[in-house]
């Protein structure tokens, strides 16, 4: 993205490339949007907003020098936090009894006083039988009720901390490391307890299902703004996280961490397998959230098909979804096959081809890694162009835009119908969707035709990109395809 743009550009680039209809309508009408207003219709249509920032940034950063200063930072919030919430009606009943204390002391003080005065006076005389000078009592008897008042408010402000921080809530919240010792501790008390209800398997499953559901509402996206990361911050990140391709591999689970660009030192990773493990990493959840969101619209698509009757709001979808995937003639039935996802493997193995793992000059300065060409809109020039032809790369904003634009390309585009044509094939006979099965029909995505898809599904091959097909997201919820 070119950093002269200004955030409301960088909006309105968002909504062109998602084809957001209601802004379109808006400028359309010469109707000034504000930023503000921007924001809320783009994430109301579930469009990340580049300038985001998230808490995971925090995360990034945990073994670095800002440590010690956000952990600061991390116990003041705490105490206030804790002293504006849990010791209100301390506070309260601290003043109210203070407010006694003084009425009863100013009251009885000076009484206090004079009564000490004339008796000490008058113990002196009688002892050694001669008067005693009154201003000399008056300085003895002064000093001892002062130091008598110094020592009752140092014990009262040792019993105020005590009354303030004698609670295990204010050490749950100072010191975290406590809480996951105690959190391990519990744990370990709770064990032998959850082996004796295996034994009964009625009660494992009911055990087991409220704790996937609170598995879920923890799960959240992290969407990494445009801060120019190092590749060594995006591996610390990784390793915070627990991102480990193996496990993903296995359990078939990803973390929504959806970054907002490459970093630009990526190509500088010696290591080539490295190298291909965080290019897999960044761009594996864009594809399979934009997969996803595909699904949900055609689950949709399924529920509206079925009914007879249709209300405004399920046309107006309708609508929407016709324009997007540009069926002019209205058909359901090419809808349906436009509106299908993307293999992952033939994804991957696109973006890894046509951006060089990411390092390419296109993916590094314009997010472009599937090297679409436009005639039209901004793109960057390539270096290797004849005088001839005028073409440029086609430039993005953030790198899910550049995921969601070749989502368009393949099942919209008339030089992909045989892709949506096999594709249809494979839901029709029940099938899995697999790139290995689709590959060859994308011949004419680059001009070197069938070599182009031989070498794609080489590198599909090489890299086992097959076992990310069935790939979600962790905080996804499973919904099965429905037949018409």
């Amino acid at each position: 993205m070119k950093k002269n743009l200004s955030h409301r550009e960088k909006l309105l680039e968002l909504a062109k490339i998602y084809k957001i209809y209601e802004i379109k309508n808006y400028i359309k009408n010469k109707k000034n949007l504000t930023s503000a207003q921007l924001e809320h219709i783009l994430k109301k249509n579930k469009v990340p907003i580049p300038t985001e920032i998230n808490k995971s940034i925090i995360a990034i950063h945990k073994k670095k020098v800002t440590k010690p200063f956000i952990n600061v930072g991390f116990f003041i919030a705490d105490f206030f936090q804790y002293a504006g919430k849990q010791s209100l009606k301390k506070l309260i009943n601290i003043f109210n009894n203070l407010k006694k204390i003084i009425l009863i002391f100013i009251g009885g003080f000076t009484k206090f006083y004079f009564w000490i005065n004339k008796t000490t006076i008058n113990i002196l005389n009688n002892a050694y039988n001669f008067k005693v000078e009154e201003k000399k009592v008056n300085k003895f008897v002064s000093g001892f009720i002062v130091s008598a008042c110094v020592i009752i408010l140092v014990t009262g402000v040792i019993k105020v901390q005590n009354f303030f921080f004698s609670d295990q809530d204010e050490l749950v919240i100072i010191n975290k490391k406590e809480v996951v010792k105690n959190s391990i501790k519990k744990e370990a008390v709770k064990k032998p307890i959850k082996k004796e209800v295996v034994k009964k398997p009625i009660k494992k499953e009911v055990v087991k299902k409220p704790a996937e559901k609170k598995q879920k509402e923890i799960v959240k996206e992290f969407v990494l703004p445009d801060l120019n990361l190092k590749t060594e911050t995006v591996l610390s990140l990784f390793d915070d996280v627990e991102y480990d391709l193996k496990k993903v591999r296995i359990n078939k689970l990803v973390k929504p961490i959806y970054f907002t660009q490459f970093p630009k030192d990526l190509i500088e990773i010696q290591s080539v397998q490295l190298k291909k493990e965080t290019f897999i990493k960044i761009v594996l959840p864009l594809v399979v959230a934009e997969n996803e969101k595909i699904l949900n619209d055609r689950y949709q698509y399924k529920i509206i098909s079925r009914k007879k009757m249709t209300n405004e709001k399920e046309k107006s979808w309708l609508r929407q979804k016709l324009k997007e995937y540009k069926v002019t003639n209205g058909s359901m039935k090419e809808l349906g096959e436009r509106m299908d996802i993307i293999p992952i493997s033939i994804a991957i193995a696109q973006a890894a081809k046509e951006s060089g793992w990411g390092t390419s000059r296109f993916a590094l300065e314009g997010n472009a890694i599937f090297g679409q060409w436009t005639w039209n809109g901004k793109g960057i020039a390539p270096l290797d162009r004849s005088k001839e032809k005028s073409h440029k790369i086609l430039r993005f904003p953030i790198l899910r835009a550049s995921v969601k634009a070749y989502k368009n390309n393949l099942n919209t585009h008339k030089s992909y119908k045989k892709f949506r044509e096999k594709r249809a094939e494979l839901r029709s006979r029940k099938r899995t969707i697999q790139g290995i099965k689709l590959i060859h029909t994308l011949s004419n995505y680059a001009q070197t035709g069938v070599e182009y898809t031989k070498i794609i599904a080489k590198m599909m091959e090489q890299n086992s990109l097959e076992d990310f097909e069935n790939v979600k997201l962790t905080n996804s919820v499973e919904k099965k395809e429905l037949n018409l």
